[in-house]
């Protein structure tokens, strides 16, 4: 398993393990409770654990080896579960919030003892937080210093994206939930918990369309990361082999890597020698970048000249 794969399965151990809790105590809270913004929190962090099990499945999926009818593989099937877990995010945490946020707006009640939502809440803070830090700990590795939202729209790996936001949508949802309950108790007024369910399910689905866009994005097909890209291209140009580098294809595929090169290498003695350059240069590629599993290289030559 490649160090990106171990740092991804970490980041989803960790939200699945502090998720799990934060469900469970949410959910008897609600029910103690009977506040509206609560549950609406509960049924987000059930999503969360239902997710994190959907990412989990995507990698091992990825892993199976290829075969006559997935000649390259299953590598991109992680974006398919990417997907899921956005949908999901979108219409099992969000849609179902503002529903249930709607329902007690219209038929306000009073919360029974706030002191238990607000303590669940402050618990369920220092547990997502444990989940973010997880999660941040393995893209700070992987950055290279790169500002997080900047990362976040140049990540080729889904799932630790997916989490990254599921955790920063979860700590936003649990402020809303706790100011709705704190103006609930102090204002007597139950309107303010509808409101702070209604406000947590639109969070989650501005999240979930964000993380969508992202995914939909790499199951079109998008090439390596910028850097990256960048990197193989003067890889290529600075081996002594080839003249000039007229067109690169990269292409994320999961966690490997496709490249498609087309140059204009310098003259050799015969077509023996010019099989070992590209030999060559492919081989210091896939030296170099270890995920690039499939290189094809066509020579060339420049239209107009001999």
């Amino acid at each position: 398993m490649s160090s990106h794969s171990e740092g991804s399965t970490k980041a989803i151990f960790y939200a699945l393990g502090a998720n799990g809790g934060i469900a469970v105590a949410k959910f008897g809270a609600a029910l103690y409770t009977g506040s509206g913004a609560m549950l609406a929190e509960a049924i987000h962090s059930l999503s969360d654990c239902t997710n994190q099990v959907f990412l989990l499945i995507g990698l091992k999926e990825s892993k199976k080896p290829a075969n006559e009818f997935h000649p390259m593989g299953y590598g991109r099937v992680v974006y398919f579960w990417a997907m899921m877990v956005a949908l999901l995010l979108f219409f099992l945490g969000g849609a179902f919030s503002v529903i249930e946020g709607i329902s007690h707006f219209r038929h306000p009640e009073p919360i029974s003892s706030p002191a238990v939502a607000l303590l669940i809440l402050g618990v369920s803070v220092v547990l997502e937080s444990f989940s973010l830090y997880g999660a941040m700990k393995e893209i700070r590795k992987i950055a290279r210093g790169k500002p997080f939202m900047q990362w976040f729209r140049e990540t080729r790996q889904s799932e630790l994206m997916v989490v990254a936001g599921e955790d920063i949508a979860a700590l936003c949802g649990l402020a809303l939930a706790f100011v709705a309950v704190t103006l609930a108790v102090v204002t007597g007024n139950p309107v303010w918990d509808a409101l702070g369910s209604i406000g947590v399910g639109l969070l989650l689905m501005v999240v979930a369309v964000f993380i969508t866009r992202e995914v939909k994005a790499m199951i079109t097909g998008e090439s390596a990361a910028p850097e990256v890209h960048a990197a193989i291209q003067a890889h290529i140009e600075a081996r002594p082999e080839v003249e000039r580098v007229m067109n690169l294809i990269t292409l994320q595929w999961g966690e490997q890597l496709m490249i498609a090169v087309q140059a204009k290498m310098r003259p050799q003695q015969s077509d023996r020698a010019l099989v070992d350059a590209i030999n060559a240069v492919e081989e210091s590629l896939q030296a170099r970048w270890p995920q690039a599993k499939w290189c094809f290289f066509e020579p060339d030559i420049e239209a107009g000249r001999d």
